[in-house]
């Protein structure tokens, strides 16, 4: 099944992070990463007072199961454990953020399911509404993040997610209209082979 999940930090060297979090993304049971996005750096969303994001996309083949809910859920599951591993802390909404992934697409599976306590996200406050124990695929904010569609963009520019009725590359040059050019910014290109970002060469 493939997947896409976007990948996002702003605390310590995010960069490298984000690179560690590829590998261990490869390394899942039975997953295996099949493309790798630009790395933007991004303008924060909501809490402004904070420092620059870096974020990406990966998309990844992840195991099928009886149905698209189970996968989803298991995958869901599974992301969550590696925020925890690489450091994620209990925080504010929209604030700074040692790892964040989130599933963008699963396939064609258009899904709104209960979450297990170990599927949600780390900084969901006891008794939180019920959007935040539902697990909505595709993600519900993505199709108006730019710094979701710009990474999306460059792995899947004519990918139309479920319920979108748009092509990713379209919604993007609309959330790009909207937010101009200086909201996301390309800064690094990744090298398969040494599992890291290269600089970007100016023009």
């Amino acid at each position: 099944m493939r997947a896409y999940i976007g990948l996002g930090a702003n605390i310590g060297d995010a960069g490298s992070t984000l690179a560690s979090a590829v590998g261990a993304l490869d390394e899942l049971p039975g997953t295996r990463v099949r493309g790798v996005s630009r790395l933007y750096a991004t303008v924060p969303v909501g809490l402004t007072d904070q420092p620059e994001f870096r974020n990406a996309v990966v998309a990844l083949d992840a195991p099928a199961m009886d149905d698209p809910s189970s996968g989803a859920l298991a995958l869901l599951t599974s992301l969550k454990g590696l925020e925890r591993a690489f450091g994620r802390r209990r925080g504010k909404r929209w604030g700074p953020r040692e790892l964040d992934l989130d599933l963008l697409v699963y396939g064609r599976a258009r899904l709104a399911i209960e979450r297990p306590a170990e599927a949600r996200s780390i900084d969901a406050t006891p008794g939180p509404p019920a959007d935040v124990k539902l697990l909505v695929v595709p993600h519900p904010a993505a199709q108006t993040r730019l710094f979701v569609l710009a990474p999306l963009a460059d792995l899947a520019p004519g990918l139309v997610p479920p319920g979108w009725g748009r092509l990713v590359e379209t919604a993007r040059r609309q959330r790009l209209a909207a937010e101009g050019p200086d909201a996301v910014r390309p800064i690094g290109t990744w090298d398969a082979l040494a599992r890291a970002w290269r600089p970007v060469q100016p023009r």
